[in-house]
């Protein structure tokens, strides 16, 4: 099989149709096929509606099958796109750069935790053009929003790590083809998130999803062990294992999925309460046991001999490594001071299995990209990837097959566009999701929080190896969109009520953990702190920890030995209440804001 290049510039874009869905083209970036048809579908749909020949409830299924969300802010929206494991081509990068310029007002884009690059305050009128336009380069947002099958996320290092038993992507990419726009997945209790792990380190986080897979090879077969059941929100639970194995060529993972959501869709006492109707809850409710044994029934229904289960036509095969740049004679090296560098690859670089590559992890300040670092980002990924990168679950990006003589280049490239920083995935390295920026369920800025953390972290100078391992993120309300539950010091949106007014708030989490294959859930503390505290509770928490720990003790060790109550008492007069006075009237503000903070939550559209 011929493979294409990555660099789909000098290429027309592919149509499809409702009557032959399937134009499948084995580059990265473009694993969902696209439908021509619901571009137009949107623009006469967003028509009716605006137009008012169709109601509000209807349209808001429609558009969230499409990927598109609405926001707190009236009159705008906004678009999730999938990026499959992660993968995204330069051509995409300078079509995000290009859309964001024209539609979107705060001129960026946002890459979430899983792994989509989300773009917001779209007017919905822009919108089908918008799609048209991302659509060009083979981008996707069709079910990257509703009661669907989310993007499928993985290790953003698979098909380069040592420890590997083989490359899950080509899989990853047959999962994602046979279940966008299947029938059974279109309309069910709750959204499916799934993720595909490359080896038992489990940097995907598999154990906090609804279906996940971790590489397995038993008698020289490939196959996975099946998790099902995972999940964090008001809820969290961890996978269980359902199957230790399940073969993968001939496509048995695919059919013991499908068996599942099956089940799922059709068990209705979830669809009471779409807020508890994720299948973590079914199986919390019966035991995997029972779970196991219902799947088992059903992969005795005839159903199953109605099915194609090859991977024939959907396997995402591309070999890399056929596309990486040539070697160069000589490449420029640092000269005099080399600690800045030497910091950054120390934390940001890491060595491929493949001999003389490396991947650079890019460290993206709250996600968030302007459209010159996106077009910038595309030309580094030319000149030294072959076109190679990937998002990942920390709201990163990892550029791939980079030649060992090229990092220094490549920093001294990231550095001009503002990504030169080091610590990528160390403490500086924060994360959150959009909070009320844009967010309908959203209760504080959790953006905002993210800066004024970041910052302090990084005016703290912190060398300790052992600090600079703590994680920190934080959610603008209690559900689980930045993974605050398994940080070591999680925070989530909340507020505290002073006579009339209100003070936007934050409650913590500590001593999460999901490195090294194994989650653990932070244990909420009985504090709730004023959101403009927070920064001196978490400077307060990382002194106590490096004053008090044991030697080579981690963080999440640490909180597990002293407990809770070790950590409330440090911050105890950070939670006291707070009179409104000239002097404290900025506790009354949240970040980023201007104006008296007022709980404003609307309903949110995950479970419409």
């Amino acid at each position: 099989m011929e493979l294409a290049s990555p660099d789909t510039r000098t290429s027309a874009p592919r149509s499809g149709s409702l009557e032959n869905p399937l134009v499948v083209e084995n580059v990265p970036g473009h694993v969902i096929p696209i439908l021509e048809q619901e571009f137009d579908d949107f623009e006469t749909e967003s028509t009716r509606f605006l137009d008012g020949r169709l109601e509000q409830a209807e349209f808001i299924k429609f558009r969230l099958k499409q990927g598109v969300y609405g926001q707190r802010q009236p009159d705008v929206q906004m678009i999730r796109v999938k990026l499959p494991m992660g993968g995204v081509t330069p051509d995409q990068l300078d079509a995000f750069a290009s859309v964001i310029e024209q539609y979107a007002p705060l001129r960026k884009g946002h890459v979430t935790t899983r792994q989509n690059i989300q773009i917001h305050h779209v007017p919905l009128t822009d919108m089908p053009e918008l799609m048209r336009e991302l659509a060009d380069t083979g981008l996707s947002s069709r079910e990257g929003c509703g009661n669907t099958m989310r993007n499928v996320t993985g290790d953003a290092r698979a098909g380069t790590l040592d420890d590997e038993l083989f490359d899950i992507t080509p899989y990853a990419g047959a999962y994602v083809r046979y279940f966008v726009r299947h029938p059974t997945t279109q309309a069910m209790p709750r959204k499916v998130k799934t993720a595909f792990a490359a080896n038992d380190a489990d940097n995907a986080i598999t154990q906090i999803h609804d279906m996940a897979f971790v590489p397995r090879v038993r008698d020289g077969v490939r196959g996975v062990e099946v998790r099902v059941g995972g999940g964090t929100s008001i809820m969290p639970r961890i996978a269980p294992t359902l199957y230790e194995f399940v073969e993968l060529d001939n496509g048995d993972y695919l059919k013991v999925t499908e068996a599942c959501m099956r089940i799922f869709d059709r068990t209705e006492f979830l669809r009471v309460n779409r807020a508890r109707a994720r299948i973590k809850v079914l199986i919390d409710k019966i035991g995997i046991d029972a779970f196991r044994d219902d799947v088992e029934s059903e992969l005795r229904g005839d159903w199953v001999s109605e099915r194609d289960f090859s991977l024939d036509e959907i396997l995402y095969e591309h070999d890399e490594q056929a596309n990486v740049p040539a070697a160069r004679s000589r490449y420029a090296s640092a000269n005099g001071d080399r600690r800045a560098f030497d910091r950054f690859a120390s934390s940001n670089v890491a060595a491929q299995r493949q001999r003389g590559f490396a991947t650079i992890e890019v460290k993206i300040p709250r996600g968030d990209l302007t459209p010159e670092q996106l077009r910038g980002l595309s030309e580094i990924m030319r000149r030294y990837t072959g076109g190679y990168a990937r998002t990942t679950n920390h709201q990163n990006l990892v550029l791939r097959w980079v030649r060992d003589g090229s990092a220094y280049e490549v920093w001294r490239a990231l550095t001009a566009l503002g990504l030169g920083d080091a610590g990528a995935d160390e403490i500086t390295d924060v994360v959150s999701c959009p909070g009320t920026d844009s967010c309908k369920l959203g209760i504080t800025s959790s953006m905002g929080l993210n800066r004024a953390v970041s910052e302090r972290v990084t005016e703290m100078a912190i060398d300790d190896p052992l600090t600079r391992r703590i994680h920190i993120k934080m959610s603008g309300c209690p559900n689980g969109c930045s993974q605050h539950h398994i940080a070591d010091i999680g925070f989530y949106g909340a507020s505290i009520k002073v006579g009339e007014r209100t003070i936007p708030a934050y409650i913590p989490h500590i001593g999460g953990s999901y490195e090294g294959g194994e989650v653990r859930y932070g244990t909420r503390l009985k504090s709730r702190l004023p959101a403009r505290r927070v920064p001196d509770a978490v400077q307060r928490w990382l002194d106590l920890y490096e004053s008090d720990r044991a030697d080579g003790e981690t963080f999440g060790a640490y909180a597990q030995r002293v407990g809770p109550s070790r950590f409330e008492a440090q911050v105890k007069d950070l939670t006291m209440p707070i009179e409104f006075s000239l002097e404290t009237m900025n506790q009354f503000i949240d970040f980023n804001r201007d104006a008296p903070f007022v709980v404003q939550r609307g309903e949110g559209e995950c479970a419409v």
